[in-house]
């Protein structure tokens, strides 16, 4: 696709949803609090003590409407302004109990407008438009992505619970997988505790919290099974999967693993993209309706290490 195609599908987009978002707006900011001055009351909640200066660079908002603003907001005393000790010339600015009152019938509103947005959608629609905004997020927000501290280490006391509820949460909010599922997780998890025999399993931290993990079992003295691959889907994007997969694989090739599988679904199709990038082979699919009610196709993917080697 030629780059001036891009610029029309996005600018296309960008008129569609504007025009979403501008139904939402008029029924949420109406007066006596327009849109710019709901934002403006939002980043005071938020920034607790924060100076006009900031809020005016960080909105993009005129210095004398900014001006006027805050003004308007201390005579209906929705803020109050007070001295910076660090520096006498500067006023921080706070919301006055009437002002988180302002503020609590703002978030109510945008939430009653948003919520009658999505009524008409199925949850899987829901999760698709969630999934869709996080992708541009994410894309949009490299320089959190660079900054962060990402590790990737062995299982530790604690972990275990979280894992397993990662999955249950991702799996039943994206892809309407049930309660059914996160047994088998934990049931599968608990076993592997019981015996981590020829086997690991990795946690992926970011800033101190964990986003995601994948393990290497052991199924004979050659062959090993890679499990519970998953990633936060808001921190997808960051590398954390490939970073996951070259930790698994390097792994099995130092305990002399010949051959490596996987069980899959043929929904995930960014995990699918992932292994064939890492040569596992589709070798077998079979029908699975336990999980969500309807009929998923289970995929078994075989990668032979001694063709890496």
């Amino acid at each position: 696709m030629k780059s001036n195609q891009y610029v029309d599908k996005i600018r296309k987009f960008n008129r569609f949803y504007a025009n979403v978002l501008g139904k939402i707006d008029q029924e949420i900011y109406n007066q006596p609090f327009p849109l710019t001055e709901a934002r403006v009351i939002t980043e005071i909640h938020f920034r607790d003590g924060c100076t006009a200066t900031e809020i005016r660079e960080n909105l993009g908002i005129d210095r004398g409407y900014m001006s006027r603003i805050v003004q308007r907001f201390e005579d209906e005393n929705i803020i109050i302004k007070k001295q910076s000790i660090e520096d006498k010339r500067q006023y921080l600015l706070y919301l006055t109990d009437n002002g988180q009152r302002v503020y609590t019938t703002l978030v109510e509103r945008a939430n009653h407008g948003v919520d009658k947005m999505i009524q008409n959608l199925s949850k899987s629609e829901r999760s698709k438009l969630v999934a869709s905004m996080e992708t541009i997020e994410s894309i949009y927000s490299q320089n959190r992505s660079s900054q962060s501290e990402v590790f990737i280490r062995p299982f530790q006391s604690g972990d275990v619970g979280y894992i397993a509820h990662l999955h249950g949460r991702l799996y039943d909010e994206t892809y309407n997988f049930g309660k059914l599922f996160e047994y088998y997780v934990m049931k599968g998890l608990t076993e592997f505790m019981i015996n981590t025999d020829g086997g690991e399993l990795w946690v992926a931290e970011v800033n101190g919290e964990i986003v995601g993990s994948i393990a290497i079992t052991k199924s004979t003295d050659t062959v090993a099974q890679l499990r519970w691959f998953v990633i936060d889907e808001n921190y997808q994007g960051m590398g954390l999967g490939k970073k996951l997969m070259e930790t698994a694989l390097n792994f099995c090739k130092e305990q002399h693993y010949q051959h490596v599988f996987l069980w899959t679904v043929s929904t995930l199709d960014a995990a699918r993209h992932l292994y064939k990038k890492y040569n596992f082979r589709l070798t077998e699919e079979k029908p699975n309706k336990e999980w969500t009610g309807t009929s998923l196709i289970e995929e078994r993917w075989d990668l032979e290490l001694s063709d890496e080697n």
